[in-house]
């Protein structure tokens, strides 16, 4: 029996995806705080994702922060793999889960299907699936959800409690009690990815108790958002340049949980309003009018300015003009339209799905316009795009970037740096032993940490890929 819990990251650690946190109690309980999948790596992706650092079948149980792949896309393969405990999280990244994970799998198996066609002309061996359709469908079967702002037990001596965040639809930063092998208590706070105060559509993030350890995000440790009250003004004027005046197309690379619904929340008061031009918009994404449905489902995470217009609109996620696509006939058709059209598509950073046939459509022709709306790592197309790159390669084939390259940060899901420090100004600094970053490269960590230090707390470090950290209570109680 070991005399305090241990801290271990096996991902996000000096990096933003992969998530993946383990802690080990004084009852040898193990506890995974998310299970994601490592994304935009470029080659050392795959390799990443079939390391683990740990045996799944001896994790106890999975805690999960939100729905997203980067936080959740490896929980097919770890139950693959033998874990075979609960999976705790919100009611609604359940929900989203149910649509996701299936979607990743797919979408893995069908990228496959055209990597191993080319590696056998190359008389490569194939590569095998990280988990199939049937995985996905498995590990389904071990989600339990908890309701959040409650304590609820879920180890010998352990309890959780899921504070709502903001992030995206169900994301909840998680505080465990947990004790040391005398019985003091330890209290632990994973922030997830930390939402903002003025998101457009959800109501928080909220406080969450007084911590020992915290480990934090740091994603836009080292940057300031555009404000996100000008975001609507700001898409207005792109309509208006591109679509009005030029005849052209905008592209907009939108991961499919909240980023797209806040562009269609957007574009809907622009239609109330009667300042949409009369342009078809699609949602061209079966994923993204799934998670819509489920959005709509659940208002009472919505914030009052969403709730106060719905009450004169009816729906935020519904105008005249707007289209959501699911059929691959009516995905193509769109490359049919000659005229001005505004296409939402996934994956945010254009690494998967429809979006790539768009961009791939529509790059080359100087009256379109690429919008990215969301982080994107450098190896990823919308990446690559960002870098200000002439020409990408799309599906092995070279195209001119001659299209218009935007990028709008006021629709960020994750909080910038001083929106981080309003969320942590509910701790009192002297009180929390040690901050751990996570989920930021090196750069934003650095200034984030500095920033942390700044406001009074006395220890922060980034977490470190396989190094354990011992917690212990702060000896002055």
């Amino acid at each position: 029996m070991r005399l305090y819990p241990t801290l271990t990251s096996y991902g996000a650690a000096q990096t933003v995806t992969g998530s993946k946190h383990l802690i080990i109690t004084v009852h040898d309980e193990r506890i995974l705080l998310d299970c994601g999948l490592f994304q935009g790596e470029g080659k050392e992706s795959d390799a990443l994702n079939r390391t683990w650092g740990f045996d799944p079948k001896s994790i106890d149980y999975v805690i999960l922060s939100h729905a997203h792949i980067d936080h959740t896309g490896l929980l097919p393969k770890l139950v693959k793999d033998g874990f075979t405990g609960p999976i705790y999280c919100s009611e609604s990244t359940k929900h989203l889960c149910e649509i996701m994970l299936l979607d990743g799998a797919h979408i893995q198996e069908s990228d496959l299907k055209r990597i191993n066609a080319r590696r056998k002309k190359r008389d490569e061996e194939p590569l095998i699936p990280l988990y199939t359709m049937e995985d996905a469908v498995e590990a389904l079967n071990y989600f339990e959800p908890i309701p959040t702002q409650k304590p609820v037990k879920v180890g010998q001596s352990t309890y959780v409690t899921l504070i709502p965040n903001a992030h995206i639809l169900g994301s909840c930063a998680v505080h465990l009690n947990l004790i040391d092998i005398e019985g003091t208590a330890i209290n632990f706070t994973f922030t997830g990815d930390i939402g903002r105060d003025s998101d457009l559509i959800f109501d928080g993030p909220f406080a969450f108790p007084q911590s020992d350890y915290i480990v934090c995000e740091s994603t836009y440790g080292n940057r300031l958002h555009d404000n996100a009250s000008d975001a609507k003004e700001q898409l207005y004027q792109l309509i208006q340049d591109i679509c009005v005046n030029k005849n052209g197309k905008i592209i907009i690379p939108a991961f499919s949980v909240d980023r797209t619904q806040e562009i269609i929340y957007l574009l809907d008061q622009l239609a109330f309003e009667k300042r949409l031009p009369h342009i078809p918009v699609f949602v061209d994404s079966p994923l993204s009018v799934k998670a819509t449905n489920i959005m709509a489902k659940h208002r009472d995470e919505f914030n009052p300015e969403i709730l106060e217009y719905i009450t004169k609109d009816g729906d935020p996620f519904g105008f005249p003009s707007l289209h959501y696509v699911s059929k691959v006939e009516d995905s193509k058709a769109i490359n049919d339209i000659q005229s001005a059209a505004i296409i939402i598509s996934a994956s945010g950073m254009a690494e998967a799905g429809r979006i790539k046939h768009h961009i791939a459509n529509n790059i080359e022709n100087p009256n379109n316009a690429i919008l990215i709306v969301g982080y994107a790592t450098p190896y990823t197309l919308a990446g690559q795009l960002l870098q200000g790159k002439n020409e990408v390669r799309i599906f092995g084939d070279f195209f001119a970037v001659n299209a218009e390259v935007h990028r709008m940060s006021n629709f960020s899901a994750h909080a910038d740096y001083k929106e981080m420090l309003e969320f942590l100004s509910c701790q009192k600094p002297s009180e929390v032993k040690h901050v751990f970053l996570v989920h930021g490269d090196h750069d934003a960590m650095e200034s984030f940490q500095s920033k942390l230090k700044n406001a009074g707390f006395p220890k922060v470090s980034p977490l470190i890929w396989g190094e354990s950290r011992i917690m212990s209570p702060r000896k002055d109680r």
